[in-house]
C-alpha cells in the first residue's frame, strides 16, 4: 500500500470521528455568532483610535464578545499581551503579591513558564520572576509522568494557597492534556478545601476544541494566544483573559497600570482582524484538530507511537509523535518546513531557544510569526525524540504534508 492508499483507508477508517469534531465545530461556530448577533457587531466597531485609546469603542464590544464566547463575566482582549507567556505573566503578577502562594497541579509548567515563576533561568531572570517577587510556589507531581494526581492535589490544597495554575495543554512533556471533564475535577476539589482560590487555566491549544470552555466547569480565570487557536490563523498579535470581573481587572492593571487597566492601549486598526478570526476559529481549529487525528492513525499504522490516539476524545490541537532518533525528527520537521507556504526553501536545524534549556528544532513558515494554529511541528532535542505538531489552516494543508514525509520513510 502507497502513501495514497493509505491515507485514504485512514480517512475511511475516520468517518466517526470526523463526524465529531463537525458537530463541536458547529456547535461551536453557532456560539460565536450569537455572540456577534447579541452585541451588535457593524462596522463601527473596527475604527481605532489612537494616543491614550481611550473611548474605543470597537475594543468595548470585541471585550463583551470574548466573554460571552467563553462565558465570562469579562474579557481582556489586547494585541499588547506580546506572547501567550506573557498573557499569562499578567494574570499571575496581577493576581498574586508578596506572600501568596501558587501551586501548579498538572506537575512542572512548559519551559517558559518556569521563567516566570523563577525555577528556571539565569539569576536576573529569576530576580523579575514570581518566587523572586516573594511569591511561595509548589507543584503536584503528576502519577509516573502521565496522569494527574487528584489525591495528592486534595492533601497539598488549603486555606493558604492563592490560585492554582492548570495548564490544559502538554507543554513539551509526554504527559496528557487536560480535558474538561479532568479540568472540571481539578477545579471542585479546589474549591472544597479553598473556596477562595482562584483556579487559572492556561487555555492554550484548547479553544473550540470542545463544545465547553474551562470556565463552563469551574475555572475562575483562563488566558491565552491570539495567534494560536482564537485567532483563527489571521490575527497578528496578542493575547486574552476572560473570567470573574476582579480577576481580569486585576490582569488589566498589570497590562497598562494601575488606574489606567482596562481603559487604555490603542488598539492600531487590529479589531477587524480580531473579530474576524474569532468567527473563523471554529472552522479552523476543526481543520487542525482533523489532520492531528489523521496523524495519529497513519503513525499508529506504520508502527510510531503517537499521543493522543486516533479514537480518543481530544482537548488540544497538539499531536506527539514519537521517532526515538533524532534524525527522524529533524526529517519531520524538515518536510513540514518544506511544505509551507512562507519559506519552503529554509532548512531548520536544531538551537537554543530563549526560555528552553534543550536545543529546540522549529518548522514553521507561518503567515504569522510563531503561529501555532497554522500548521507548524518542534520539539527537543533530547530522547525520546518527540515531534510535536499543531496547526493547520486547512486540513488539506495537513494531509499533503503528511503524504510527503510517508513518501520519504514508508516502505510501499
Amino acid at each position: 500500500m502507497n502513501s495514497k492508499e493509505l491515507i485514504k483507508q485512514a480517512e475511511k477508517d475516520l468517518y466517526e470521528q470526523f463526524e465529531l469534531i463537525d458537530e463541536i465545530r458547529e456547535y461551536n461556530q453557532e456560539k460565536v455568532l450569537e455572540a456577534f448577533f447579541d452585541n451588535r457587531v457593524a462596522p463601527e466597531h473596527f475604527y481605532t483610535v489612537s494616543g491614550y485609546g481611550h473611548d474605543d469603542l470597537g475594543r468595548e464590544v470585541l471585550d463583551k464578545v470574548f466573554a460571552q464566547v467563553f462565558k465570562a463575566e469579562k474579557a481582556l482582549v489586547r494585541i499588547h499581551f506580546a506572547s501567550g507567556t506573557h498573557t499569562l505573566a499578567c494574570a499571575l503578577f496581577g493576581n498574586l503579591h508578596y506572600g501568596d502562594k501558587l501551586v501548579s497541579v498538572a506537575g512542572t509548567p512548559y519551559d517558559t513558564m518556569q521563567e516566570v515563576i523563577g525555577t528556571m533561568g539565569d539569576e536576573e531572570t529569576k530576580r523579575s520572576s514570581l518566587i523572586g517577587n516573594g511569591i511561595l510556589y509548589e507543584e503536584v507531581p503528576l502519577i509516573n509522568n502521565m496522569d494527574i494526581d487528584f489525591n495528592a492535589i486534595e492533601r497539598v490544597i488549603d486555606k493558604k494557597v492563592t490560585m492554582v495554575l492548570i495548564q490544559r495543554s502538554k507543554g513539551y512533556s509526554t504527559r496528557k492534556s487536560l480535558s474538561i471533564e479532568t479540568i472540571e475535577k481539578i477545579c471542585k476539589i479546589v474549591k472544597s478545601k479553598n473556596p477562595d482560590c482562584i483556579c487559572f487555566v492556561d487555555n492554550c491549544y484548547g479553544e473550540f476544541v470542545d463544545n465547553r470552555e474551562p470556565l463552563e466547569v469551574g475555572a475562575d480565570l483562563i488566558g491565552g494566544s491570539l495567534i494560536k487557536n482564537p485567532g483563527g490563523g489571521i490575527v497578528e498579535a496578542g493575547g486574552y483573559i476572560a473570567g470573574k470581573e476582579l480577576y481580569v481587572d486585576r490582569t488589566a492593571n498589570r497590562l497598562t497600570a494601575p488606574g489606567i487597566g482596562s481603559e487604555g492601549g490603542a488598539m492600531f486598526n487590529q479589531h477587524r482582524l480580531i473579530f474576524q478570526g474569532l468567527f473563523m476559529a471554529p472552522s479552523v481549529v476543526a481543520d487542525a484538530v482533523k489532520g492531528a487525528v489523521l496523524a495519529s492513525k497513519i503513525f499508529d499504522e506504520i508502527g510510531y507511537t503517537s499521543f493522543p490516539k486516533y479514537n480518543e476524545k481530544r482537548t488540544d490541537i497538539i499531536q506527539n509523535i514519537t521517532f526515538g532518533k533524532p534524525e527522524l525528527l529533524e526529517q519531520f520537521c524538515r518536510t513540514i518546513q518544506s511544505l509551507s507556504p512562507v519559506n519552503a526553501y529554509v532548512t531548520p536545524i536544531p538551537e537554543h531557544i530563549p526560555g528552553y534549556e534543550d536545543k529546540i528544532i522549529m518548522a514553521g513558515g507561518t503567515f504569522i510569526e510563531g503561529s501555532t494554529i497554522e500548521l507548524s511541528a518542534d520539539g527537543p532535542m533530547r530522547e525520546p525524540y518527540v515531534a510535536y505538531m499543531q496547526g493547520g489552516l486547512t486540513y488539506s494543508h495537513v494531509k499533503i504534508a503528511l503524504k510527503k514525509f510517508l513518501d520519504k520513510i514508508y516502505i510501499k
